[in-house]
Formats: structure tokens, C-alpha cells, sequence
């Protein structure tokens, strides 16, 4: 497993929770103090769960990464002009099996039947969909290996592999139940989003320089990739943290950012009557894995921070249950001293209590906590939905661009061409119109005979 330099081990991340348990002495509180620790404890439990859930990310991440580079090498051995490549594309298909191989055994380490307090069917169905993918990538490799595979069959099928992945990593920023680390796992799937697509740009440029143009269903798909990326790296920079922003400048201000950026004006102006050079397909390679290995490092540095906002999340709610344990004890033991007093034959009016005296002040007390644990939930009720506002509006705008191919025949960058010029011409957010189309559909869905 790698270990992040100066970072936390992937190992340090529990794969079983470990709630404290109550204590002899904790069952013999007042029931209204019990579930007061008992909402504490569920709240460490969900964390710890969490926790895990976020060490699987990181090593998902790492296989994404392995995959990226694995697709890059198999779209130039597959292409005529550099069957070279062979020896390198083992290298890389052996480093991506055994990142395999720590995936599996770690998903194998999941409870799968004891599921704790969170509801895990979608991320269970994602990670299912997942492995169903990667049970079929040896037979791909052999396919490549044995050029019975164009590079396009072998990109897209590599695309709905990695696909199947992010979408794990997104179904864990969508049921992260702490803000905190919801945020740092909104910030990574975007990046790696983000990536993702810069990885199928490297694939798409190599195809088409390798040809000498570009056909324009090819650089339909390249402004549609292009424009994705944009805005998964804008949602990015909305989220990252001071460290991760510096990293990014770093990298749009970086030789091969920017020769990469001018090769795309090359690539745009090409067509078959103004053809390129067939060897700048190899150079579109290169600088866009120089720029793709960039984000792995800016990718890594999310990875070691959203493991460390596990740690400290754990342990700050570890220190405040046992804060809070102690304050609730020793509420419980001033009430039963007082009730030893209320009833002793020796006590006097001098020994009793004020109006609204002992009593009150724990009735207080005990609704004074009452009140600022509400508080502090909905606080982080109101970060949670700030969080996942981003993955809602992700998701509209993929359902209704699914609803565009299901019912015009569409491709996926005609759909998104088509809600993107509809946001433009109605001046609105391309997520507005994704949810007025959506709306319109299921209002004609339910007016269609046979409904009623």
C-alpha cells in the first residue's frame, strides 16, 4: 500500500469501527442522559464507518490513476505509429493488477451483512457494478495485446471501467454524513473527475493527430470533454483547501499546461483538407501526460488530506464523548445527592434548597445540553446540504442529458451541446434547464394514457 511522503498510512484508517461501548457505571444514568451518549456514540460510529469508506476512495483513486496510465499506453501501442509501446504497457498493466488486487482485499474486509447505522445499498450497487467491470479487463488486455481491439474499442471500454469507479467515489461524497469530510470528498471526486476526462482528451488528441486531422464528430467530443473538464476543475477550486489551490496554479502556469493548450488550437484548425503533422500525436501524448501526472500529485495531496480529516474527525468526537460523558455522570451524581438530601430525617429548612433549586439548575443543565446538541446537528445539517449541492446538481444534469439519448438519440455531447445552448439563449444555469426538462418529461409521462 503507498504511503503518502510525511502522510498518513492507509492502514491507520480503521477497517472496523471501534465505538467505545458503555460503561457499568454509564447504564445506571437517567435514561434522557443514556441517549444523550448513545446519540454521541452513534455519531462515532458513523464516522468510524466513514472513515473506512474514505480508505477504500484513496485506493480506488490510486487504481483510477493506474488505469489513466494504462489507457494512455494501450491508445499508442494500438495505434500504427507506435507498436513500441508494448513492453511499457506490460509494466503498467501489472502495476494497475496489483492495485487491483489491494482493492479487492480490502472490499473483502467490508462488512457486507452487519451494515451499522448507514444505509449503504447504493454504494454497495456501485461498488458491485465496479467489480463486474474489472472481472472483464484481462480479457481486455489480451484483446489489446493482441491487436484484436481498435484504440477506440479499447479507450471506451477503459472510460466505462474508470467510470464505474468514480462513480463508487461519488456515492460516498453523496452519503458522507460529516461536513467536513463530505467537503474533502466533493474536492477529490471532482478533481479526479476532472482528470478523468483530461485522460480521455490525451486519448481522443493521440487519435486524431495520429490520423493527421480530426473528423468533426471528433472535435465535437473534444469541445465536450474539454468544456466537462473546465467545470469539474471549477468545482474543484470552489472546494480546495490553500495547498491544493497553490498546486493547481502551479499547474495551469506549467510549460507543459500551456504547449498543451496551444496543441488544442492546432487540433481544432485541423480538418481533411488541412492536415497535421502525424507525429504530433506523439508530442499531444507527452505533454498531456506530463500535465496529467501534475494532477496525480495535486490528486495524492487530497488523498493524505481527506485520510487526515478522518483522523482528526474521530478524535475530536472520541474527546467530546468522553467530555460529555463526564459532564452527563456528574449531573447524574448531583441529582442523586440531592434526592439523599431530600429525603435524610436530619436535613432542616436551612439544609433545603433555594426555589427552584438543585433540581432546576440539572433540569437546566440537561436542557441546555439538550439544545446545543440540536443546534450543532443542524448546523451541520445546513454544511451538508451546502456540500452535496454540487452532486445533486451533477446528477440532474446527467439524468436529463440520459433522458436526451434515451428519447431523441442523442450522443452525449449532443445532449449536453443542446441543454448548454438552452441554458445560453434562456440565460439560466444549465442545471435549471436540466430540472425544467426533467419536470416537463415527468408531467407528460403522467398525462400519457394508461397512467390513471
Amino acid at each position: 500500500i503507498r504511503k503518502p511522503p510525511g502522510g498518513l498510512h492507509l492502514a491507520q484508517i480503521p477497517l472496523i469501527c471501534d465505538c467505545e461501548m458503555p460503561s457499568m457505571h454509564e447504564r445506571k444514568l437517567p435514561a434522557t442522559l443514556r441517549f444523550m451518549l448513545a446519540a454521541r456514540r452513534s455519531e462515532l460510529l458513523g464516522l468510524e464507518d466513514l472513515a473506512q469508506t474514505c480508505a477504500l476512495v484513496t485506493r480506488i483513486s490510486q487504481l483510477v490513476h493506474a488505469l489513466q496510465k494504462e489507457r494512455g499506453y494501450s491508445n499508442l501501442y494500438l495505434s500504427s505509429a507506435a507498436q513500441h509501446q508494448g513492453a511499457q504497457l506490460d509494466g503498467l498493466s501489472q502495476a494497475a493488477a496489483a492495485l487491483e488486487r489491494d482493492l479487492r482485499q480490502a472490499l473483502e474486509q467490508m462488512d457486507q451483512d452487519g451494515l451499522g447505522a448507514a444505509d449503504k445499498t447504493r454504494l454497495f450497487t456501485r461498488i458491485a457494478h465496479a467489480l463486474h467491470n474489472l472481472d472483464d479487463l484481462p480479457g481486455l488486455r489480451r484483446r489489446i495485446r493482441e491487436r484484436r481491439i481498435s484504440a477506440q474499442g479499447a479507450t471506451a471500454a477503459l472510460v466505462r471501467l474508470i467510470g464505474a469507479l468514480l462513480a463508487v467515489v461519488f456515492e460516498a461524497a453523496d452519503s458522507a454524513v460529516d461536513p467536513d469530510i463530505t467537503r474533502s470528498l466533493v474536492t477529490l471526486f471532482n478533481f479526479m473527475q476532472g482528470k478523468e476526462l483530461a485522460g480521455q482528451e490525451r486519448a481522443l488528441g493521440v487519435q486524431g493527430l495520429s490520423n493527421g486531422y480530426f473528423e468533426p464528430e471528433q472535435l465535437q467530443r473534444l469541445s465536450h470533454i474539454q468544456e466537462c473538464q473546465e467545470r469539474s476543475f471549477n468545482t474543484f477550486c470552489r472546494f480546495a483547501g490553500p495547498m491544493a489551490s497553490e498546486l493547481w496554479q502551479t499547474l495551469c502556469t506549467s510549460a507543459s499546461n500551456l504547449q498543451a493548450c496551444r496543441l488544442r488550437e492546432i487540433a481544432r484548425s485541423s480538418h481533411a483538407e488541412a492536415r497535421v503533422d502525424p507525429q504530433l500525436g506523439e508530442l499531444w501524448f507527452e505533454l498531456h501526460t506530463q500535465r496529467i501526472d501534475l494532477m496525480q500529485g495535486i490528486e495524492s495531496h487530497l488523498e493524505e488530506d481527506l485520510l487526515q480529516r478522518c483522523q482528526q474527525g474521530m478524535q475530536r468526537i472520541r474527546s467530546e464523548l468522553h467530555s460529555h460523558r463526564r459532564v452527563l455522570e456528574s449531573l447524574s451524581e448531583r441529582q442523586a445527592a440531592e434526592q439523599l438530601r431530600l429525603f435524610s430525617v436530619h436535613s432542616s429548612d436551612l439544609d433545603s434548597p433555594p426555589e427552584e433549586g438543585i433540581s432546576g439548575n440539572l433540569t437546566r443543565s440537561t436542557q441546555d445540553l439538550l439544545q446545543h446538541q440540536t443546534q450543532r446537528l443542524q448546523a451541520m445539517q445546513d454544511e451538508l446540504r451546502d456540500a452535496r449541492q454540487t452532486l445533486e446538481e451533477r446528477k440532474l444534469v446527467e439524468r436529463a442529458k440520459q433522458l436526451l439519448i434515451r428519447q431523441r438519440g442523442y450522443s452525449e455531447s449532443e445532449a449536453y451541446a443542446l441543454l448548454r445552448q438552452s441554458a445560453m439563449n434562456l440565460g439560466m444555469r444549465i442545471e435549471e434547464v436540466a430540472q425544467r426538462l426533467l419536470s416537463s418529461s415527468a408531467k407528460l409521462e403522467s398525462l400519457a394514457p394508461g397512467r390513471h
